[in-house]
């Protein structure tokens, strides 16, 4: 069967329309950068140093800066709960009950408020929103260029 194609452009007159040609290489497997951002908070610091290390996200300033930021609020949490710990043994021995109790309390609050604002990160990430965080947001738009 023989088709017939136009004589400027070479494009099929007539017949099945031709299919797009379909993304070859690295661009058909990258992921956009809302989901690569998104995905840079899943595990934190982990999944941050992931994509400052991977190509291409490593190049790309949005997901970059979710990286930064994903690993500088690991960070924060980390030193947070060891400053909890140190509080809890200090309030422990001099007030035993009282102070394990409120320290508990409060690792709880701290724990939920880490957890409700690490998925609220995700979300609007996905969203393709940005929350820059205090004291570390700016800290992160400056590492990722």
């Amino acid at each position: 069967m023989e088709g017939k194609f136009c004589g400027s452009c070479g494009s099929a007159i007539g017949g099945a329309p031709a299919s797009p040609a379909a993304p070859s290489g690295a661009a058909a497997s990258e992921m956009q950068d809302n989901v690569a951002g998104a995905l840079a908070y899943l595990l934190g610091f982990i999944t941050g140093i992931i994509f400052l290390v991977l190509e291409p996200y490593n190049r790309n300033r949005v997901v970059r800066f979710h990286a930064f930021q994903s690993i500088f609020f690991s960070a924060g949490m980390f030193v947070v709960n060891i400053a909890l710990m140190i509080v809890g043994a200090v309030l422990g021995t001099v007030i035993p009950v009282l102070g394990a109790a409120l320290v508990g309390v409060l690792s709880l609050i701290v724990w939920l408020g880490s957890v409700v604002l690490w998925l609220v990160l995700m979300i609007k990430t996905y969203g393709r929103s940005k929350i820059v965080l205090p004291v570390i947001g700016p800290m992160a738009e400056k590492q990722a260029g």
